[in-house]
């Protein structure tokens, strides 16, 4: 195919679906063949129910909202395009690139060959639709502006929460002591700072995969290896551990200040130290895991 015959066709599938379904055949022709003057992000994925990759569709949900953003964006030109292969509609294109696992995004330039920077690094970025358009400016130039469809979920969610906290306060109108319970207020301010402290907004910010499957071993990894990322499973278990240490403490307050009888003190105070050595072994033994070299331990660790 000449170039101008590669570009129109392209472009005509780009108009009906911004993400490009290849086979083995397209993707030899207009992605590994020249003449060659655009760009193809391309998606090796495995979408089929039977291959069971939860992480395969919820990058295909970002990479979709990203093809479309650059589709009817008003910069939208012929320059980049964006792909997908799936292992069961093209297995030999992954064996081409001696490629072992999905979901996987390779940059193919418009000259020359994918280099080590072409390959998006998952692991470390996430995959959410912003993450991917920043590699995208870095790799190709081309700046994505990335609009998502409207999520009413938030705003229903929210004028639910209202709505019960409104229905509540108008039926306890005449006793209204409940709004200065220091306990409630304490365990949702404990709730929040345990979310947030586990790491919950950067999951929300970078798009991290639940956790990670070995293609080889077929093991599977919560604890990411390395300080600059997170896996959605670490931060769980890292709230998990907070939560822990955390009511240790409250009991060891307790059984200082409570007016019961010594003996439950006593059986408060054992359970709340055990508790907090725990919890805080296991919370240092993922900080070890995670920042090697890191010279302290403590039991378990």
């Amino acid at each position: 195919m000449v170039l101008s015959e590669k570009v129109s066709q392209l472009m005509e599938w780009t108009n009906k679906r911004p993400v490009i379904r290849m086979n083995g055949d397209k993707f030899r022709r207009l992605v590994k063949a020249p003449p060659r003057n655009y760009s193809v992000i391309v998606m090796f994925t495995a979408l089929q129910l039977h291959r069971q990759c939860v992480v395969c569709k919820q990058a295909d949900e970002e990479f979709q909202i990203l093809a479309n953003s650059w589709r009817y964006s008003s910069a939208f030109t012929n320059r980049i395009f964006f792909a997908m292969v799936d292992f069961d509609e093209g297995s030999d294109v992954f064996q081409m690139l001696n490629m072992n696992s999905a979901p996987t995004f390779i940059n193919f330039p418009a000259k020359g060959k994918p280099k080590r920077g072409d390959t998006y690094e998952l692991q470390v970025r996430g995959f959410s639709a912003e993450q991917i358009a920043r590699w995208i400016a870095d790799r190709t130039d081309v700046n994505i502006r990335v609009i998502r469809p409207p999520n009413y979920a938030g705003p229903l969610m929210l004028g639910f929460l209202l709505a019960v906290i409104g229905g509540l306060v108008y039926l306890r109108r005449s006793n209204m002591e409940f709004l200065f319970n220091k306990t409630g207020w304490a365990f949702a301010a404990l709730c929040f700072v345990l979310a947030m402290t586990s790491g919950q907004m950067w999951n929300h910010i970078r798009g991290p995969p639940y956790a990670h499957k070995n293609p080889h071993t077929g093991h599977v990894n919560y604890i990411h290896g390395s300080s600059q990322a997170q896996f959605v499973a670490e931060t769980h278990i890292v709230l998990l551990f907070n939560g822990g240490v955390t009511l240790g403490m409250v009991l060891l307050c307790e059984a200082a200040t409570s007016d019961m009888d010594i003996g439950k003190r006593k059986i408060m105070c054992v359970a709340g130290i055990g508790l907090v050595v725990l919890f805080f072994s296991w919370m240092l033994s993922i900080f070890r895991s995670k920042y090697h070299g890191y010279p302290y331990s403590f039991l378990m660790s």
